[in-house]
């Protein structure tokens, strides 16, 4: 383990997971709007970002070199469509007062992170690890059955997700060039229900509001930043540990949707924060360890 490389890659994670925590209170105001015109404007004005990035770093060369690579192009195109499904689902949480189911899925995020990073790339988990997972499990069993059943917005925001972070993980693509293609994927579709809209009379990038307007074209940039910090941090973290970070962006997507939002809260939800807390503190106990002492890292 590489410890610079290491605390560069819990860094981004915050960054990333931090500024995903706060988006309920900035996608609100867009309620008006549905998501997939929301999802539209945002791929097209994160195009625009993040090709103005590449250019302010003389880094064009690095998109070109992904195009002589057809298995990176497909891989891309496979992450770009699994982010904008998340995206899609999550814009519809956030405008039908679902944001307390949105957290539950990204709480189950690192439980799939988990899943996937034990049996596609074969990572291994040390004891204190194991207790966390366990302690996560239990918070997740305590909210199925406190709710009845697990919604499907949770489902499949946890599944593209945690897919999305496997994916990402495994292409040697820069986080930049990663997220210009991505983006640039997502056009087609977008521009392919921009027409069909059009056929019916509505249009998906003009016409709104000067404020809209704004909002929109500010979804872009501020969408695209914590994409590059976590792709950034999957490429630099094993996967267990990015699925760790991840319970920070629910926690406060959760509090977003109570004490602003005014979204219901059940007793037994608390149980499940204390349990889910708890096995964050062991898994950060645990990282800190291998960080302070690589060479002792136990794994059994």
């Amino acid at each position: 383990m590489n410890p610079q490389r290491h605390l560069v890659g819990i860094a981004c994670g915050l960054l990333a997971y931090g500024i995903w925590g706060f988006f309920p209170l900035f996608f609100r105001q867009l309620a008006h709007v549905s998501p997939m015109d929301v999802l539209s404007n945002r791929a097209i004005w994160a195009c625009v970002f993040v090709g103005l990035l590449l250019t302010l770093r003389r880094q064009w060369h690095k998109v070109a070199a992904v195009f002589r690579s057809w298995r990176q192009l497909l891989m891309l195109t496979v992450a770009a469509l699994l982010i904008g499904s998340n995206w899609l689902v999550f814009l519809w949480a956030v405008a039908n007062r679902q944001v307390v189911a949105s957290s539950l899925g990204y709480f189950l995020t690192p439980l799939v992170n988990v899943l996937l990073g034990l049996l596609v790339l074969k990572e291994r988990l040390n004891r204190l690890e194991w207790l966390s997972v366990a302690l996560a499990l239990a918070a997740m069993a305590n909210e199925i059955v406190a709710i009845g059943g697990l919604p499907w917005v949770s489902l499949v925001l946890a599944g593209t997700f945690g897919t999305y972070g496997l994916v990402r993980k495994q292409l040697p693509v820069d986080a930049v060039s990663g997220l210009w293609l991505e983006t640039l994927a997502m056009l087609p579709v977008c521009a392919l229900y921009a027409f069909w809209q059009a056929g019916n009379g509505h249009a998906v990038f003009t016409g709104h509001d000067l404020s809209t307007s704004w909002l929109l074209i500010g979804a872009g940039a501020l969408t695209a930043l914590p994409l590059l910090a976590f792709a950034a941090a999957a490429q630099r973290l094993d996967l267990a540990t990015v699925g760790m970070l991840m319970y920070i962006n629910p926690t406060l997507q959760f509090v977003t949707a109570i004490w602003l939002f005014g979204e219901p809260m059940r007793a037994a939800q608390l149980l499940s924060f204390g349990l889910i807390w708890l096995g964050l503190l062991v898994f950060s106990w645990s990282a800190w360890g291998k960080y302070r002492n690589p060479e002792r890292i136990d794994f059994r």
